[in-house]
């Protein structure tokens, strides 16, 4: 009697488990290739660290002989370089008595393609949430500072496959969102 009871069992949570397995992986066939790894890494990053914002951000030391103003110019002339625009430069925050692990300074300045704007604002008003682009500097009180912005990963590939050419798009947008603060901080030009 226990094993026949046991047998229905196995049978029905064999059933569902199938059930949820073709419901889910149908959903999941329809994402972009890199969308399971993308959330995984994102995922990965909030086991490992708690912080879900984040895991959501790269982030680049500014080097030591790197003043801010020179960063910031950095960003600025790469951003032209790239035939990007700079749409914003706002001083946020300034305390200059922080404590070592506070917030000394903090500086966002937004960057964007206007052409490439147009086209996904276009596909999805949705993705005006990630404009402008944004790179943050912020200086802690003990003079550590770093260059802050956005992953892109997931509004690349965290839907469905974005059309060709869009995608395109949106791996210049992430490679120079990951090429501005990587040189800005060494102070490369």
């Amino acid at each position: 009697m226990i094993k026949n009871i046991l047998a229905v069992i196995g049978a029905v949570m064999l059933v569902v488990a199938l059930g949820v397995t073709v419901q889910f992986g149908t959903k999941v066939s329809k994402l972009d290739n890199g969308a399971l790894p993308a959330y995984m890494t994102m995922f990965d990053n909030v086991l490992a660290k708690g912080d879900p914002a984040r895991a959501m951000m790269n982030e680049y030391k500014v080097a030591e002989d790197v003043e801010n103003e020179d960063a910031v110019d950095a960003i600025k002339a790469i951003t032209e370089e790239l035939n990007m625009r700079v749409t914003g430069d706002i001083k946020m925050y300034t305390k200059e008595d922080a404590a070592a692990n506070e917030v000394k300074h903090a500086r966002i300045i937004s960057v964007c393609s206007l052409e490439i704007a147009k086209v996904f604002l276009n596909y999805s008003r949705y993705y005006g949430g990630f404009m402008p682009c944004r790179i943050m500097l912020v200086e802690y009180g003990n003079g550590d500072r770093f260059l802050v912005t956005m992953d892109l990963n997931l509004a690349i590939h965290g839907g469905h496959d974005l059309p060709a050419d869009m995608l395109e798009k949106a791996l210049f947008v992430q490679k120079a969102m990951k090429d501005i603060p990587s040189r800005a901080a060494k102070g490369e030009f």
